[in-house]
């Protein structure tokens, strides 16, 4: 099962997920799920998501290395400083993992997946809003 979730930055808060059975490339999945971009808005995305950038003006993506060169030092700072920002992204998934939904292989009904997975991105809202 392959799962894409959108997640706001300020709050870390899922804002919507997507979800395909069997092996998808990330960026075929985001093409499949239609999500609504808006133009001013940022989006933070990892390697898996190269193309993003054509179909989207406020993509940013971290610089792959060209073959047998090295990367210049300001793509370098470029994707440290890229980083750094996806880190609550990855921070959403680590807790995601937690109800261990990703990690590992999803041995449950195929069909109840993504009923499952927004589920859990639920009480993770619940908890972002009542945790304090």
């Amino acid at each position: 099962m392959k799962a894409h979730i959108v997640v706001e930055f300020e709050t870390g808060g899922v804002i919507c997920t997507a979800v395909e059975k069997g092996r998808v490339h990330d960026f075929k999945l985001l093409k499949r799920s239609r999500l609504p971009f808006v133009p001013s808005q940022l989006c933070l995305a990892d390697k898996g998501y190269q193309g993003f950038g054509k179909r989207h003006q406020g993509a940013c993506l971290p610089t792959k290395k060209p073959r047998n060169q090295p990367l210049p030092e300001a793509e370098k700072q470029h994707n440290r400083a890229l980083a750094r920002l996806r880190v609550r992204v990855e921070h959403v998934i680590r807790r995601f993992k937690i109800f261990r939904i990703f990690s590992g292989r999803y041995r449950n009904r195929r069909k109840r997946f993504g009923l499952r997975l927004n589920l859990i991105a639920g009480l993770l809202n619940y908890e972002l809003v009542h945790a304090a």
